[in-house]
């Protein structure tokens, strides 16, 4: 019986173990994933600035990336409005200016992370 005790205990540590090594990997996995989609996120974005940048006299990277950190904030607004689980937003908003609503979301952003 002793000697049937130690296998099983060894069997489930083994089995503790191959579950926890294989998790690793998944989690490692999913980390180069979100790596991959991040940096592919900041060539479009990089590439986009550029192109408009060209393409449009007067205007600066900074412009640019000011109308898309606009665009992308009316998109999240949006989504938020359209979800039903949706009750509290950390965002300050008011009639301001477009490079107001630029500093209001990294506030907002900071505000977040602080609660």
């Amino acid at each position: 019986m002793r000697v049937a005790a130690n296998e099983k205990a060894e069997a489930e540590k083994i089995l503790q173990i191959k579950r926890a090594e294989g998790d690793a990997e998944s989690k490692y996995l999913a980390g180069l994933g979100i790596a991959r989609q991040r940096q592919a996120i900041v060539d479009g974005l990089r590439d986009s600035v550029l192109a408009f940048s060209e393409n449009v006299p007067g205007t600066s990277a900074k412009d640019v990336m000011d109308m898309v950190l606009v665009t992308q904030y009316f998109d999240t607004m949006k989504e938020i409005g359209a979800s039903s689980k949706s009750s509290s937003v950390f965002i300050p908003h008011g009639p301001a200016a477009v490079k107001d609503i630029a500093a209001q979301i990294r506030d907002g952003q900071l505000q977040a992370r602080m609660l």
